[in-house]
C-alpha cells in the first residue's frame, strides 16, 4: 500500500432545476490538487438533508493529472452520510477506471477540512509497477 498526501481547493456550483424537489440538491464541482496528486478534477454531486445535522450525498469525480509523477486519469466515487452531526465518508477509486500510467490504480481517499476551511487529502493506494 502506498501513501500520498497534499492539499486541494474546491469550487462548488449549485445546479438549479425549477421542476425538481427542493429537498434534493445537485452541484458540480471543480478541484485543483497539490502535493503527491497534481492536477484537476471535475465532478457532480447529489445531496439531501442538512449537512450540519443529518444528510447524505453521493458524487462521482474524474481526476486528470499525476500521482507521484505518473500521469493519467481515474474516477472517484463518494458516499457521505451525516447522522446528527457524526460524519461517515467513503471515497474510493472506481475499479478499472485508471488510464495511462495510472492503469490498475486502486485506493481510498480521505478528506480533511481544517478549522480555517482549508482542504487536504490522504490517499492510500496500490498501483502496478511500471515496466
Amino acid at each position: 500500500m502506498n501513501h500520498a498526501t497534499g492539499t486541494f481547493e474546491v469550487k462548488l456550483t449549485p445546479q438549479t432545476d425549477d421542476k425538481g424537489d427542493p429537498a434534493l440538491s445537485r452541484m458540480t464541482f471543480d478541484k485543483q490538487f497539490h502535493g503527491d496528486l497534481e492536477g484537476t478534477s471535475k465532478g457532480q454531486m447529489l445531496a439531501a438533508g442538512d449537512p450540519k445535522t443529518s444528510g447524505v450525498y453521493v458524487a462521482i469525480e474524474k481526476f486528470n493529472g499525476t500521482l507521484k509523477g505518473r500521469s493519467g486519469t481515474f474516477i472517484l466515487h463518494h458516499t457521505g452520510l451525516m447522522t446528527r452531526g457524526a460524519p461517515q465518508l467513503s471515497i474510493e477509486v472506481v475499479p478499472d477506471s485508471g488510464t495511462g500510467q495510472l492503469a490498475g490504480l486502486t485506493g481510498k481517499l480521505i478528506i480533511k477540512i481544517a478549522a480555517d476551511g482549508k482542504h487536504s487529502y490522504e490517499f492510500e493506494y496500490t498501483l502496478p509497477e511500471t515496466k
